[in-house]
């Protein structure tokens, strides 16, 4: 049976995994906040270093130290390959444990997803015709069956990422700045609000608190998220559209959402598909409408640092984000300025690490 809420968090269903998946919680920030800022300095020391032993050609102006010269540095620190194990094995650990916690209840939460469906249909917005595109189906971040293909998978995100941010997100933290920061439109006019890659709808529902005259939509192609996002925002009073569907395909009328948002998605998804996105959410907004990103950091791998580009390529090989290493390589920046926006440095985040973009469509 379930265990009940700590606030908006599920609670596991026994005791036990709770306890195990705190333990994985602090494994993880030993990895992250420990560990990895050893590595980087250690890394970093090393490439200066070399370079200035002439052991590694200096780049010339305006390219990058070429990738496979900083994984040779980096791998020579005795203490990487534990980091690397470390943090996969974590990632391991804490998709099994909470899967096994929560399928032990796996009829309550599908009746739980059911009612809500049945007592609000008119909220919720599922085409049995879709079918989710191949790109998609991928087990982002280890979760066994990814965002698409694991029924529970909207419960187990839910927990899963509550380990994945180390205890910082446990009541919807990080997505209420993130929904708090967003940029309103120059004449204040908020009608229509739009969350693209939505998962469980955490920032969705904070939009709708923070505007709630206006109509608001999130939009996922994970069925299993969408329909725990419209279960739990039905359970805590909040009137807010979920929809299946792709973001460079929404199915929505031209110029008809006076904002988007989007939060880390476009790391998630091919560079093709995420020029045809940024159109896609370019046609949607109307003019004078205003896109919030907030995203990996891109553009320009001068301004990366090799500790990071380490990172980021380990974390696509190994902990399965293939398409992060194309978007971070990318004009993330003038992809959006070519779909027709104007784009603008955005609020800084308590995350820094994440860049932050206000993208404006013309009047």
């Amino acid at each position: 049976m379930s265990r009940g809420h700590i606030g908006v968090l599920p609670r596991p269903t026994k005791l036990e995994d709770e306890s195990y998946l705190e333990f994985i919680t602090s494994f993880r920030r030993l990895a992250i906040q420990e560990m990895f800022p050893k590595v980087a300095e250690h890394g970093e020391v090393a490439l200066a270093k070399s370079l200035e032993k002439g052991e590694i050609a200096k780049p010339a102006e305006g390219e990058a130290l070429p990738l496979g010269e900083i994984k040779k540095v980096f791998g020579k620190n005795p203490v990487t390959p534990t980091f690397q194990r470390f943090v996969r094995t974590q990632q391991e650990m804490m998709w099994r444990r909470t899967r096994e916690s929560f399928y032990r209840n796996i009829d309550e939460v599908m009746a739980y997803m059911d009612d809500a469906e049945a007592k609000c249909p008119e909220r919720i917005h599922i085409d049995p015709d879709f079918v989710e595109p191949d790109y998609t189906r991928r087990e982002i971040h280890c979760q066994p069956g990814g965002y698409t293909d694991d029924p529970m998978g909207g419960i187990v995100f839910h927990y899963g990422t509550k380990v994945f941010y180390e205890g910082f997100n446990d009541q919807d933290e990080l997505h209420i700045e993130l929904a708090e920061k967003a940029t309103k439109p120059a004449d204040g006019k908020v009608e229509r609000i739009l969350d693209i890659g939505c998962s469980i709808g955490q920032a969705t529902t904070v939009l709708k608190d923070l505007y709630p005259e206006a109509e608001v939509w999130g939009l996922d192609v994970g069925k299993p998220l969408v329909r725990y996002a419209h279960a739990r925002a039905l359970e805590h009073g909040k009137e807010v559209h979920f929809k299946q569907g792709l973001a460079e395909d929404s199915g929505f009328e031209d110029g008809s959402f006076d904002m988007v948002l989007s939060y880390i998605l476009f790391h998630e998804v091919p560079v093709k598909k995420m020029k045809e996105i940024i159109a896609e959410t370019f046609r949607v907004l109307r003019p004078g409408g205003v896109f919030s990103i907030y995203e990996f950091p891109s553009n320009d791998q001068n301004q990366v640092s090799a500790a990071h580009r380490f990172l980021i390529d380990y974390d696509s090989k190994n902990n399965c984000e293939p398409y992060s290493p194309g978007f971070v390589a990318s004009d993330f920046k003038g992809i959006i300025e070519e779909a027709g926006f104007v784009v603008e440095q955005g609020p800084g985040l308590t995350n820094d690490f994440l860049q932050s973009l206000v993208a404006r469509k013309p009047d």
